[in-house]
C-alpha cells in the first residue's frame, strides 16, 4: 500500500510568504499613522475635558499642538489651519481636526488616508 504525501509544495509556500510579506509590509507603512492618529484623539479629548472657559480658537490651537508633541505627532501632520471650532444648533461648541495623510507605498502607489475627529468642548469660547 502506498502512503499519499500531503502538505505545501515549495512553489505554493513561497506564493503564501509572497502575500504574507506583501500585507506586512502594507501593514509596516500604515501603522504608524494610525497610531499617530490615537495620539491626536488624545491630546483632542484632554483639551475637552479641560474646558474652553474663556480661550479663544488660537489658544486652544496652541494648547492642542503643545499636548500632541506629548503623544508623537508629528508638527507636518498637522497644520493650524487643520484645527476648527463649529458650533452646533443648541449653541455647544465642537473641536475638529480634519486632515489627509499620503503615505508612499511602492513605485507611483500612495495610500491617501483621511481623519476627521470631532470632540465636544466644555464652556463658553472666547472672541
Amino acid at each position: 500500500m502506498k502512503s499519499k504525501q500531503a502538505g505545501v509544495t515549495l512553489i505554493g509556500f513561497l506564493l503564501i510568504m509572497a502575500i504574507v510579506g506583501f500585507f506586512g509590509f502594507m501593514a509596516m507603512k500604515l501603522l504608524p499613522s494610525y497610531s499617530e492618529y490615537m495620539g491626536v484623539v488624545k491630546a483632542m479629548n484632554q483639551i475637552a475635558t479641560e474646558g474652553s472657559n474663556g480661550k479663544t480658537l488660537d489658544d486652544i490651537r496652541r494648547e492642542l499642538m503643545f499636548k500632541m508633541n506629548f503623544q508623537y505627532v508629528d508638527d507636518s501632520t498637522i497644520k493650524p489651519a487643520d484645527i476648527t471650532i463649529t458650533r452646533d444648533s443648541g449653541g455647544a461648541s465642537n473641536l475638529n481636526v480634519v486632515y489627509d495623510k499620503k503615505i508612499p507605498f511602492m513605485y507611483n502607489i500612495d495610500f491617501l488616508l483621511h481623519f476627521d475627529k470631532s470632540v465636544p468642548l466644555k464652556g463658553n469660547l472666547g472672541q
